[in-house]
């Protein structure tokens, strides 16, 4: 049994580091490259709150004291900060599909930028509050 949680332990470390790692640098470039990153991010969020249930299954069953209560908010946190950057993706989907004139599409790329740099914003922020919430449940 522990063979399995050290691997999906590991997957779990892994992913949520590229995407809180990403997610913190798209925040500070402004959306720069946010088309290149969206697809990975995306699949790390997956993958990263795949392993977090499981390891909420198989670690924390049948108890919901105060280490698990901060792991919830933790956990919610990593939801909507995945909402978030979700709606960066919209702004990329509109940049891909857009079809205008030279002075508008140039307006229509500095606002998709500035919703990838925004919604990758929040998203760090709430990334940040999942990881103080999964130090503190060490401690709790």
């Amino acid at each position: 049994m522990q063979i399995p949680l050290i691997i999906t332990l590991s997957l779990h470390v892994l992913s949520s580091v590229f995407w809180a790692g990403s997610s913190f640098t798209l925040a500070r470039t402004g959306g720069a490259g946010g088309e290149q990153l969206f697809g990975p991010q995306m699949g790390a969020a997956v993958v990263t709150m795949l392993t977090g249930a499981y390891l909420g299954h198989s670690v924390h069953a049948g108890m919901f004291g105060t280490a698990e209560q901060i792991l919830a908010v933790g956990a919610l946190a990593a939801l909507v900060a995945a909402d978030r950057a979700l709606h960066g993706g919209r702004a990329i989907r509109s940049l891909r599909n857009g079809k205008a004139d030279e002075a508008d599409a140039r307006s229509r790329i500095a606002d998709a930028r500035l919703r990838i740099a925004t919604a990758q914003r929040v998203a760090a922020l709430l990334l940040a509050v999942t990881a103080v919430c999964m130090g503190a449940a060490r401690y709790a």
